[in-house]
Formats: C-alpha cells, structure tokens, sequence
C-alpha cells in the first residue's frame, strides 16, 4: 500500500469513528426526554462566546448523562455566565441537582425556567420528580400532567408520563405502601421500561455493542 493510500485509510478510520461515538452519545441522549440536551438554534450564529456557549452546554449534557453532576453544573455555571436567560440552562442545572439530592435548589432551577420560557415542557418534568421526592404528591400530578399538555404528537416519553400519574393517583387513594411490596412494584416498573423503551419500540435498533440503559429523569 502506497503512502497516500495508507494516509487516506487512516482518515477514513478516524472518520467512523467519531461517527461511532457521535451516534453512542446520541443513543444514550435519546433514552432522557428531560434533559436539554442541544443548544437552541438561536445561539447558533458564530462568534468566540456563542461557541462557547456551545461546547460549555454540551459538555454539561454529557456530564448529566454520565451522572456527574458536580461537572455538569461547573460547566453550566459558564453558560449562565455567558447567557444568563437561556432557559434550558436553567432546566439542565436543576437536573444536577436533583441529581444531587439539592431539591430545594433544584426547584428553584425550573421554577426559573418556566419563567423565562412557560411552554419549557422539560422543567415541568422536572417539577414532578422534585415534588414526588418531597413527597407532594398532588404538586407532583400537577406538574406531570402539564409536561403531557406541551409533549408534541407521538413524544414516545408520554406514556412514562401516564404511568406516573396512575402510579401516583393510586398511591394518593390507598395510602402509603409496605416497604416490601413498594420494592415489588419498583422492580415491576423498571422490568416493563426495560421492555418498552423508545429503542425497542423503533424500527432502527441501536448500533451493536452501544449502550442505552435507562436514566431517571
């Protein structure tokens, strides 16, 4: 094999795979309809801060999906620093930390968000996770049923949605569960998302060897 020859297989090899890792982040991306997970169009335009912007957000994106919060948030902290009323960073940084247990602060975070932008459908997920784990049940209903209100036409995340109402709405009627049959139900749960995942249900499976278990919102 020629040298030039050589030189244009190992380009093609780079190629696939950034290709490759581009499509494993985009599998693992497409199991979260909460996350912010791409900067919005209007920041793209060019110029030294606006590319920043992008990578500071990305990167956070990755870092939420990868469960390191404390980056994401450091990352984060940047984009709100250079755009301090853009909505989805708002959203992504009360995901870190819901993520961190701050449920307070997480609150806030979306409450933020839906000021700036009240159709963010995301931050009012984002809401019902805080509530439920404050145990505001009635809150939590709320703020799920408007996320289903603003998911657009066949969002494959509104049935996730509908379970957590149902879930919810029962657990308001009957009282809370003993321990053990709560565990029950939990593994019942995460078995029925294993097997009803956005994956499974598309006509296109993930690429072999890629990973897309599932993320808690």
């Amino acid at each position: 094999m020629t040298v030039g020859r050589l030189s244009d297989a190992l380009v093609s090899a780079g190629s696939l795979l950034v290709v490759a890792a581009v499509l494993g982040v985009l599998v693992v991306l497409a199991r979260q309809p909460a996350l912010q997970q791409f900067m919005p169009a209007q920041i793209h335009r060019g110029g030294a801060v606006n590319d920043e912007l992008t990578v500071r957000f990305q990167q956070a994106a990755m870092m939420l999906h990868a469960g390191r919060y404390d980056h994401a948030l450091a990352a984060l902290h940047r984009v709100l620093e250079l755009s301090p009323r853009l909505p989805e960073a708002h959203v992504n940084i009360g995901y870190a930390l819901l993520g961190l247990g701050k449920l307070e602060a997480a609150r806030g975070f979306f409450l933020s968000a839906i000021d700036l932008r009240p159709y963010q459908g995301n931050a009012y997920w984002g809401l019902a996770q805080v509530y439920e784990q404050q145990g505001d049940l009635p809150a939590a209903l709320g703020a799920m049923r408007t996320y289903i209100h603003l998911a657009p036409p066949n969002d494959p995340y509104v049935r996730r949605a509908r379970s957590a109402l149902w879930e919810w709405e029962q657990q308001l009627q009957r009282g809370p569960l003993p321990e053990a049959e709560q565990r029950f139900l939990d593994q019942g749960a995460r078995q029925w998302e294993d097997r009803n995942s956005p994956q499974l249900d598309s006509a296109d499976p993930p690429p072999s060897g890629m990973t897309d278990a599932p993320l808690q919102p």
